[in-house]
Formats: structure tokens, C-alpha cells, sequence
């Protein structure tokens, strides 16, 4: 999902710069490290936010996520200025490149800004709330991710990590029926992901469900057995007399 957003291209801009954005863009997803000397030159040169979105995006693509974030920073501020409705977008890649920077606080601050903008919709909509409640779980605020969870369902229900995060959320706040019924539709959309597996069975062994907790951690191990999510199965898997490794 990191990758999705951050990468995904949005509205071209016009012309002349629409051609230097989109070699930017190909670079940036080929060759970044050349994207980012280009995005700096094409700064000095006045590139404006179209310089530094490209730039945000190289410094992603490479795994310099505080970078990446202060260069979507950057672009917001700038598309702000100039009166550009892509600061929401901005906003929104910054706020999940500080996510994917471990820092919850400044992922919120980034995704309020791009919310309250007011142009996100469909499911750049969703994606942001997902975000917002993925930083507000960071930050302890249950309530506040479960308040965003419920429109990330609705306006990203494609995607599976937000029926995934909402049904560990409910598991953890003690809402039962809530979390099958969502880890049921995270499974049907991707029941081959150990880390949804792994999920099914926490919920199961959490309402007293045995044979459901045991089929869904085995199914977790048998997907990808050197994965975490795997690791976490097996363990969970012994608490339970005669349990294959």
C-alpha cells in the first residue's frame, strides 16, 4: 500500500512541465537516485511542487522515508500557495511516508492536512483515513482509529489491510461480532495473506473458538512459513496441547 501511493501518479501538469514531470517520474521509479539530482536541479530552476513531489517520490522509492516526507511537505506547501487542489494529495503522501518513517505524530498532522483540504474522494479518501487511524492506533487513540476505520471500509473497501486493521481494532476493543464480520471480508479479499490468517485465528482464540484459532494460524504458516506473521502463529499454535510445529 506504501509504495501504491507514495508512486502513483496524479493529475499531469500542463504543459511545458508536464514532459521534465513525467521523465522525472520515470526516473523516479527506475533510476532514483538519478530523479533525485534531477528533481534538485529542476528545484533551483523553479520547478515548484512538481519538483519536489518527484522528489518525494525518489527519496521513497530508495527508503528515505523522513526525506521523502519533508519533500511531499515541501509540494503541499507549495500547491497551497499556489492555489493547486494536489495539496491534498501531497498531504497524503507525506503523511504515509511518516508513517513508513515510524512517526505517528507527524503521519496525523500530514493526513488532518490533507483531509481537511476537502478534495480527497473515492478511494484516495479511504486511503487517507486508513492512514490517520494506522497513526492514531500508533498513538493510542482508539476511538479516534475506529471513527476512521469506518470510512476507510466504506470508501476503500478494495483494499484488504483496511478490513484487516479494522477487525484487529474491534478484536481489541472487545467487539467481537465486529471483528468476524471484517476479517471474514479481509479474507475473502485476500485470504492468501498470512497476516490476515494470523488475525482470523487471534480473533478466533479471542471468542473461545478453538478449531477456528488453530485452522487459521496453521493456514498462516503454511503460506509463508519464514514470515512474522508465521513466527507469531507458531507461538500462538503451542499454547495449545499436542500442536504441530
Amino acid at each position: 500500500m506504501i509504495l501504491l501511493l507514495l508512486l502513483a501518479q496524479v493529475a499531469g501538469p500542463p504543459s511545458p512541465a508536464r514532459e521534465r514531470w513525467e521523465n522525472c517520474v520515470e526516473a523516479a521509479t527506475g533510476d532514483p537516485e538519478a530523479a533525485i539530482a534531477e528533481a534538485e536541479r529542476w528545484k533551483l530552476a523553479g520547478g515548484g511542487f512538481l519538483a519536489q513531489q518527484c522528489r518525494g517520490m525518489a527519496y521513497a522509492r530508495v527508503g528515505r522515508w523522513e526525506s521523502a516526507a519533508g519533500a511531499f511537505e515541501a509540494a503541499a506547501r507549495e500547491a497551497e500557495v499556489a492555489k493547486d487542489v494536489r495539496s491534498g494529495k501531497y498531504w497524503a503522501q507525506a503523511g504515509n511516508a511518516w508513517l513508513a518513517a515510524k512517526d505517528p505524530a507527524k503521519a496525523r498532522a500530514a493526513l488532518d492536512a490533507a483531509l481537511a483540504t476537502g478534495v480527497l474522494t473515492g478511494l484516495e479518501l479511504g486511503e487517507a483515513h486508513l492512514d490517520r487511524a494506522r497513526s492514531r492506533v500508533a498513538m493510542r487513540d482508539q476511538q479516534g482509529a475506529r471513527q476512521d476505520l469506518d470510512v476507510a471500509v466504506v470508501k476503500a473497501a478494495a483494499d484488504p489491510m483496511a478490513w484487516l486493521l479494522s477487525a484487529t481494532l474491534a478484536r481489541r476493543m472487545g467487539d467481537v461480532p465486529l471483528a468476524r464480520r471484517h476479517i471474514a471480508t479481509a479474507i475473502e479479499l485476500a485470504g492468501d495473506d498470512p497476516s490476515v490468517q494470523l488475525e482470523a485465528g487471534n480473533i478466533a482464540a479471542f471468542a473461545r473458538d478453538e478449531a477456528g484459532a488453530k485452522a487459521a494460524w496453521a493456514k498462516a504458516v503454511s503460506l509463508a512459513p519464514g514470515s512474522e506473521p508465521a513466527a507469531a502463529a507458531r507461538a500462538a499454535l503451542k499454547q495449545f496441547e499436542g500442536a504441530a510445529e
